[in-house]
């Protein structure tokens, strides 16, 4: 299923730190892009865009779905991934980011890091002279909203007009549904407890891009005002990693911000369930409910896979 639209786009050289530095178009080129990917994938027609090329992943943080679709990627490709432990690098040593970055642009082609600090990863794109590929900070997590974006479409067949409902903590991945859906016209409600919603700088630059889009941006502390007449239904974790120390203030601040069959009864009939991975069930959702037939958790992340191919090629291509 491709888009109705093909979307010219040149990201050749670029980092993709935020999709907020994308324009509509360069999102809406990349998902057809995605698509087409998905599709020579499934009948197993696998050519060499990225031959020879080198991918270096740096994590900070553990991983399952970003390593391994990222590697499986590069090599589907035709090209390689380098797995690169960051405590392992000297960095855990206290080697700078600025030396890391031109030390590993002499041996790379393109650099995606997963780590904590967003704006480490701004430090190691400017001193780098090779892509850099946000794998996910604590602020954002674009590739995961490119692959959300793409399960969307695939189910529904449009993006503009849809009403995605966010339920729960105001993190990373809410910044970056926020981002990504007032880019391409999708209307979202954010529902989450007082002293968890999103940062203000991220709320505020999503209020620009919607009043450019015609999307709405509603923030709530009601998940059935944010829920009612939804399209899609997402979720995350309520203790992201490295706030294990918060776990059990968070299931009390969050306790009546579950996704279960009730709260859904206001969502449209053919509402879609998302979720990034990996989930709670019994806590931020109900197992009912992930395990539904609503629910497309799986090709969503399944999805990751064709998104950062299409990204690698766009950025990685001669």
């Amino acid at each position: 299923m491709t888009m109705v639209q093909q979307h010219d786009i040149n990201l050749k050289s670029r980092d993709l730190l935020t999709l907020a530095h994308l324009e509509k178009d360069e999102i809406l080129g990349l998902l057809d892009k995605a698509i087409i990917r998905k599709e020579k994938t499934l009948k197993k027609q696998f050519d060499q865009p990225l031959k020879g090329k080198i991918l270096g992943m740096i994590f900070d943080k553990s991983s399952t779905r970003t390593r391994v679709s990222f590697e499986v990627g590069m090599i589907q490709l035709g090209g390689s991934a380098l797995y690169l432990n960051g405590k392992d690098l000297q960095l855990g040593r206290g080697e700078s980011l600025s030396d890391t970055a031109q030390v590993l642009s002499q041996y790379l082609d393109a650099i995606m890091i997963r780590t904590f600090s967003h704006k480490s990863v701004e430090e190691l794109a400017y001193h780098a002279d090779i892509p850099v590929i946000n794998g996910l900070t604590d602020l954002d997590h674009p590739c995961q909203a490119l692959a959300d974006l793409m399960t969307i479409y695939e189910k529904k067949g449009k993006l503009e007009g849809l009403k995605l409902a966010y339920i729960g903590d105001g993190n990373n991945v809410a910044h970056s549904l926020m981002i990504a859906c007032t880019k391409v016209g999708i209307d979202i409600s954010l529902a989450c407890p007082s002293g968890y919603f999103p940062d203000s700088q991220i709320t505020s630059l999503c209020e620009n891009f919607a009043e450019k889009s015609g999307a709405k941006l509603v923030l709530t502390t009601s998940p059935t005002e944010a829920v009612a007449q939804a399209d899609a239904i997402y979720t995350d974790v309520w203790t992201s990693m490295g706030q294990e120390e918060e776990n059990e203030k968070r299931k009390k601040d969050f306790q009546n911000f579950q996704v279960n069959a009730e709260l859904l009864t206001s969502a449209k009939e053919d509402y879609l369930f998302l979720h990034c991975l990996p989930a709670h069930r019994g806590e931020e959702v109900a197992a009912e409910v992930i395990d539904g037939k609503h629910s497309v958790v799986f090709e969503q992340a399944g999805n990751r896979l064709h998104a950062q191919k299409a990204l690698l090629v766009e950025i990685l291509k001669d």
